[in-house]
Order: structure tokens, then C-alpha cells, then sequence
């Protein structure tokens, strides 16, 4: 199975990115599986059913969130139905939404988790259990297992990587909003990167107007921070390959779209 990974994405300008690379980035990996991140998808904060349902238009097979699931609360009118929008699966067995999610291509299944981390971010149930418990579960359908770990301490997402290697096909890590170049396949055959980037504003702070960040960083003053609907927009993410026999990586790359690496067809 081949899959593309595409980091959290920002907005408008992010989502713009979707709608124009996922096509042509499907047909260059001659990809099975796209997922993406879309807890920015609404404005930076959240999403909505009328996005994911343009995700899924775009041709995203999975959405995954993180700690912006519940900024937009049209989040709550859809999610119980929205079967390929995972949320952390760590989040309280209150929260309505599922945390792990299958998705079957060409007869292959591959499932689809999304865990939160708790180092410098709300606190949540235990990572690491949950994946325990998810992946012995996923096991039960197929080898192939995805793994979106949303959190901020680079050392939580390195752990992760470890802790599920060989268990897990692929350890993705997403919220920093800056690409990682560790990609690797790890000793027991799990595909890796700290984080995936994102896919959003190029000439911003994190996807944010910069002029909002720096008042912030100067001032120490609160200020709304704001998604621009122009500009130059960017597209990170992470392409891998899998044995759908024994679920291990063979195969690892990072994805960079921007003015500065243009799309080139040729691999």
C-alpha cells in the first residue's frame, strides 16, 4: 500500500493547496491512501462538515484533528457520522467522535489512529495506553496501522515513534506546523518524522498573519491571531510504501510543495 501524509492544514490557503496538489500528488506516487490533517482546516481553528465533505471531494480518504477538534462547534452536529474524521483517541470516552477509523483500497485495509500528547498541552488519557489497546484492536483487521500523534514536545512524538516500533506501519507527528527532516524507517520497520509540517500561508508564523505573532511576542499583549486569505500558500507532508504482508515501511519520503520547492512530477 502507498500512502500521503499531509500536515496540518491552515485555512483557506491550505485548503486551496488540497484542492490543487492531492490529485496531481496521488497520480505522481500512484498513491492507495491519502490522509491529512485538518484540525486548522477552519479558519486555523476547527472544522467544519461542509470542509470535510470538500476534503473527501478532494480526494482525502482520512481526516485526522488534535487540540483544536472543538473550536467550530459545527464539529458536534457531524461528527458522530463523519466516519473517515478521526479525533484523539485519548480524549475522554465522553467525547462523541471515534478515535481510529479503517479504510479499504484494492482489497488492502489500513487503520487509521489519531492520539493527542500531553507535554506542554492539556492534559488527556495516556497516549501510550491507548495505543496499546488501538493498535492490538487494528491487529485484529490488518498489518497495516497509521499513526497521527498530535503533539508539541519533540521528545512525547520520538517516544511514540520508539514505543510502537514494529507494531505500527507509520508514526506521524503533527502540530508544530514546521517539517522535521528526520524521516526514517525505524530498527523494527515503523516509517517515522517528528512532524509532517503544514499545509497553509508560506510568508506567515505558523500559518498566522506574522504581524498578529510579532505584536504578541513584543507587546506580551493578547491579539487574535488570523489566517490570511492570500498570499503565497505551501504543502508539506510524507509519502511511504508498505508491505501489506508484515505492515513494515520499505519505503520513506518527505513531501515539500512551495515556491521554493516547486512540484516537479518526477520522483
Amino acid at each position: 500500500m502507498k500512502v500521503i501524509f499531509i500536515g496540518d492544514i491552515v485555512g483557506s490557503p491550505g485548503r486551496d493547496m488540497i484542492e490543487s496538489y492531492v490529485p496531481r500528488l496521488r497520480k505522481k506516487y500512484e498513491a492507495d491512501v491519502v490522509i491529512a490533517n485538518g484540525e486548522n482546516a477552519a479558519a486555523g481553528r476547527g472544522i467544519t462538515e461542509k470542509i470535510y465533505n470538500d476534503l473527501l471531494f478532494s480526494g482525502v480518504d482520512v481526516v485526522t484533528m488534535g487540540n483544536h477538534t472543538w473550536d467550530n462547534r459545527d464539529i458536534y452536529n457531524f461528527i458522530d457520522d463523519a466516519e473517515y474524521l478521526v479525533r484523539p483517541a485519548n480524549f475522554s470516552e465522553e467525547a462523541p467522535g471515534r478515535g481510529m477509523t479503517q479504510v479499504t483500497k484494492n482489497g488492502v485495509t489500513l487503520s487509521v489512529i489519531n492520539l493527542h500528547g500531553r507535554t506542554f498541552l492539556p492534559p488527556h488519557d495516556d497516549p501510550f495506553k491507548k495505543a496499546d489497546v488501538l493498535i492490538e484492536e487494528a491487529k485484529r483487521v490488518s498489518p497495516l496501522v497509521f499513526v497521527d500523534l498530535h503533539a508539541e514536545a519533540t521528545s512525547e512524538k520520538i517516544a511514540m515513534g520508539f514505543h510502537l516500533d514494529g507494531r505500527a506501519s507509520v508514526v506521524v507527528g503533527t502540530h508544530t506546523h514546521v517539517q522535521t527532516a528526520d524521516e526514517r524507517i525505524l530498527p523494527q520497520g515503523t516509517a517515522y518524522i517528528t512532524d509532517a509540517g503544514m499545509t497553509g500561508p508560506y510568508d506567515e508564523i505558523l500559518g498566522m498573519k506574522k504581524e498578529d505573532v510579532l505584536y504578541r511576542f513584543k507587546t506580551n499583549m493578547p491579539t487574535r491571531f488570523e489566517v490570511p486569505k492570500s498570499g503565497r500558500a505551501q504543502l508539506n507532508g510524507l509519502f511511504v510504501e508498505l508491505d501489506d504482508q508484515t505492515g513494515k515501511a520499505t519505503y520513506v519520503e518527505r513531501i515539500r510543495i512551495n515556491d521554493d520547492h516547486p512540484f516537479r512530477f518526477e520522483r
